[in-house]
């Protein structure tokens, strides 16, 4: 998966993993993230990373709701550095999203992804990743999850 430099166009090959338990130490001190990553220890959080890089660009905690055959995106967060018109990496909380889509495929759940966003980024999701509102909740799943997948993972 790549992420894009917006100004220069230089792209930069990412990679993402599970956290462990040293990231939350890295997280903390980094200042460039602010939900507090250690209430997520419950569920299963995933970092992006620039490839052969230890800098986390990026946060994702997940839950697996099996029962209804989906993916709940609990959070996510890119960092500091890494959000709004000055961003310095785009592409970072696609390739999240994209992630648990996969994960929702490979479980069986036809790439079942939903959320609970902030009022304000409701537009967002819709319009930038293709998710369906259903009341609070937004979705995503089958062939839009596909998408998603070919355009953060596999480009």
């Amino acid at each position: 998966m790549k992420l894009i430099n917006p100004t220069s166009q230089e792209t930069f090959e990412a990679e993402i993993s599970g956290l462990v338990s040293k990231d939350y130490k890295s997280i903390r001190d980094s200042k460039q993230f602010d939900f507090d990553w250690a209430n997520e220890k419950g569920f299963q959080i995933y970092k992006l990373t620039l490839k052969d890089e230890e800098e986390i660009l990026g946060l994702m905690s997940i839950i697996d709701v099996h029962h209804e055959l989906r993916i709940h995106l609990n959070l996510i967060e890119s960092a500091k550095k890494h959000q709004g018109r000055d961003k310095k990496l785009e592409g970072i909380p696609g390739c999240l999203i994209a992630f648990a889509a996969r994960i929702a495929f490979n479980k069986g759940y036809n790439g079942f992804v939903s959320l609970i966003p902030k009022t304000r980024l409701i537009d967002y999701y819709i319009k930038q990743y293709g998710f369906s509102q259903y009341g609070r909740n937004l979705a995503i799943e089958g062939e839009a999850s596909m998408d998603l997948i070919k355009k953060y993972l596999l480009s």
